[in-house]
């Protein structure tokens, strides 16, 4: 590379990197290890920081910005998105097929089409303009979207500049999506702090792209696949043509571009050939015969995809054809969709059981007559709550109708009546715990019932196996089964009985795997294994107290506000120290987080195991960077959330409102400056409405906290 030349070395490393990128996120064929790939981005991160009149926005370095943004605008889009007619049998594909022809007129053959698998995302836009990504926008009602350019820049399966794509603007339609890898990560992560599960990974991808924090996004592995050129005015096409009327009775087909060829399938090939993302399994089919051999291929191969696909999509090949068919209101006539049917299995309830979390929270599950679903055998499945139990009406004994969420989650979907039995009775959540027998109590405000008793061994085995895991303070070894032991043979009774422990009591612990992988698996004493796991113990004591602060379990604190704290407050004294407001005048931490702390901070217990931690030569203090600003848009605004919003979680609302500054409340009060009403809000609409306090619906709120 040219050394001498800063701008051509710059554009070199772009290059590399840009080369590397694809072969990773697009091809799936890495050529450098990741260490390698780090190092070309850092020469040219501390490159660009020297020269920064040589930044541009098309730089790998751009990809996530450092700060949350306001909100997204409104964009209209130049052609309609309209959505697809749906056919759910080889019948209806066929009468697809039938008017297709026959608006073609008499003395047609048959019709070419391409098969593509429906991702199961987020409809997306891309404007691209001389090869250089300006622009990434959402479907939002099909004329206008959100523009989520900051969010899309993230993605790194999104090429920022095109590889000898065409000059001028073209607008590449697409989907953006969660693999199945990431969603499972992020599933386990939220369940790990007993936050809701994501019900399937397009919610999860929708969800994550209208977070305000780009960050976050690029953090949860999002991907995309692109399908449509859809709007090109290039060397040869004016721009008088984008708006034509011809162009829009295409109902999104869009207008060939230079190299785009006049096919389907040739335009696939392009944006291949540009460095777009294609989904690679596509197939051109002669006659309407192969394109139901290819749906039924696909609906059971489906499964090996690391994407989710409800269907293929089915397009008339020539483009000119397309232009004759034009489109309805609401569909294109020469595309429709074809939807799998759904993952369905009919099994019966053994019992409904209750398992204890870390925090004390109290789940429903179901253990099941094992049933063959979608590739994999379910014996169990999640009831999620006692409310979601009794909106569905779910008892022992039904025979019931289950579903792989996602084709990830087993999920019930509902009880089969007319097989019920007729002693059947509703069921109801046990007053005490399953374990320790304490009573089970719930806060107004939540569903979840928990165990308060900090000493519940259920509680302590949870907590442990968090303590050790990956995110936390890393332990290898510290699995289940050596978990179980250690608190029945009474060896460790609190996280700080961890670092007294010897290795040659490790090495004597006879233990039996939980999970059995065979019927010759037997109890073993865990010899070299228990050396192996001191020496892992030991090595923790090293790590960063962000990772301490999560380690411990304190409730609503996750890896991102564990590591805020470490950053602003550098020591676990000065945590353990700080009052109410000192803790919420940190950027990200809230009242609900705030309260939290403070709580585990005045528990006399915790102090004490805190202290004994320390005294064991755990690490209590961080190297991470310090912080820098925090946003005020909205400070000293309280508000107080109710109901259910269909856009976001409340603990998303909640984390929105917190990074613009406002604080969030449980109860409404004289002090409220908003109270957010989604659906079903209860008592607190009622206070508010007495208090005079502004209430503001889904609407409003989204409209305020995305505000410029």
């Amino acid at each position: 590379m040219p050394q001498d030349d800063p701008a051509a070395h710059i554009e070199e490393l772009r290059k590399a990197i840009r080369h590397h990128e694809e072969r990773y996120y697009i091809h799936n064929t890495p050529e450098i290890s990741d260490e390698a790939f780090d190092q070309l981005l850092h020469e040219l991160e501390q490159l660009e920081a020297e020269f920064p009149d040589l930044v541009t926005i098309d730089s790998p370095t751009q990809r996530v910005a450092g700060r949350p943004i306001a909100g997204f605008t409104t964009v209209e889009h130049v052609v309609p998105m309209l959505s697809l007619d749906n056919a759910y049998t080889e019948e209806e594909l066929r009468a697809f097929d039938d008017r297709a022809r026959k608006a073609v007129g008499p003395g047609g053959g048959p019709i070419a089409y391409v098969a593509e698998m429906k991702i199961d995302g987020l409809s997306i836009a891309l404007a691209y303009e001389d090869g250089t990504l300006v622009r990434g926008a959402t479907r939002g009602d099909g004329v206008r979207g959100e523009d989520v350019t900051v969010n899309v820049r993230t993605i790194r399966a999104i090429p920022l500049k095109l590889r000898g794509g065409p000059r001028g603007r073209v607008e590449v339609r697409g989907e953006v999506y969660l693999p199945r890898a990431s969603f499972e990560r992020m599933n386990r992560e939220r369940e790990d702090q007993e936050e809701p599960l994501f019900a399937n990974p397009r919610n999860a991808a929708a969800g994550t792209m209208r977070n305000l924090d780009p960050a976050l996004v690029a953090r949860r592995g999002l991907s995309a696949f692109t399908y449509q050129v859809v709007v090109g005015y290039g060397d040869g096409l004016p721009p008088s043509r984008e708006a034509s009327a011809d162009r829009r009775s295409l109902g999104g087909g869009g207008q060939t571009v230079p190299g785009q060829g006049d096919s389907h399938a040739a335009t696939l090939t392009a944006m291949h050939r540009w460095g777009l993302p294609v989904e690679p399994h596509w197939r051109r089919c002669d006659t309407i015969d192969a394109v139901v051999a290819f749906c039924q291929e696909w609906a059971e191969k489906r499964r090996t995809l690391d994407f989710e696909t409800d269907g293929v999509v089915v397009k008339v090949d020539d483009l000119a054809l397309r232009e004759r068919l034009g489109a309805t209101a609401k569909f294109p006539r020469w595309a429709t969709a074809f939807k799998f049917p759904a993952q369905q299995a009919h099994t019966k309830i053994v019992h409904i059981k209750v398992n204890v979390g870390r925090t004390g929270a109290v789940t429903p599950y179901a253990e099941l007559e094992p049933v063959l679903l979608a590739g994999s055998t379910i014996s169990m499945a999640t009831l999620h709550n006692a409310e979601d139990i009794a909106r569905k009406d779910v008892r022992e004994h039904d025979t019931i109708v289950l579903e792989k969420g996602g084709d990830v989650i087993p999920k019930i979907v509902a009880p089969i009546l007319s097989l019920r039995p007729s002693d059947s009775t509703p069921w109801t959540m046990p007053a005490t715990c399953p374990v320790c027998d304490s009573a089970l109590r719930r806060d107004e405000e939540e569903v979840v019932w928990r165990c308060e008793n900090p000493s519940c061994p259920a509680r302590l085995r949870r907590s442990l196996e968090h303590f050790a895991s990956r995110s936390a303070m890393n332990i290898e070894g510290l699995g289940e089964s050596l978990v179980d032991q250690l608190i029945t043979q009474g060896l460790v009774r609190d996280f700080a009985d961890l670092y007294h422990l010897e290795a040659s009591q490790l090495e004597h612990l006879v233990v039996t795997p939980r999970q059995p992988r065979s019927d010759r698996a037997v109890p073993r004493k865990l010899g070299k294994v228990g050396r192996n796991v001191t020496d892992q113990i030991e090595r923790s004591k090293s790590n960063d107290l962000a990772r301490l602060i999560y380690a411990l379990g304190i409730r609503h604190v996750g890896e991102k506000a564990a590591a805020t704290l470490a950053r602003y407050f550098r020591t676990m004294d000065r945590i353990l120290a700080a009052d109410a407001d000192a803790l919420q005048s940190v950027s990200d931490i809230g009242p609900v987080v705030a309260a939290a702390v403070r709580a585990f901070a005045e528990e006399p217990r915790n102090r004490t195991l805190v202290s004994r931690l320390a005294s064991a030569g755990v690490k209590m203090s961080t190297d991470l960077p310090k912080p820098t600003d925090q946003p005020d848009q909205l400070a000293g605004k309280a508000f107080v959330l109710t109901g259910t919003l269909s856009s976001m979680s409340r603990d998303e609302a909640t984390e929105a409102l917190e990074r613009l500054g406002a604080k969030v409340t449980g109860s409404v009060s004289k002090n409220t400056s908003y109270l957010v009403a989604g659906t079903d809000p209860g008592s607190k609409l009622d206070k508010a409405r007495q208090l005079g306090v502004e209430t503001l619906d889904e609407e409003a709120f989204l409209a305020l906290i995305m505000k410029p």
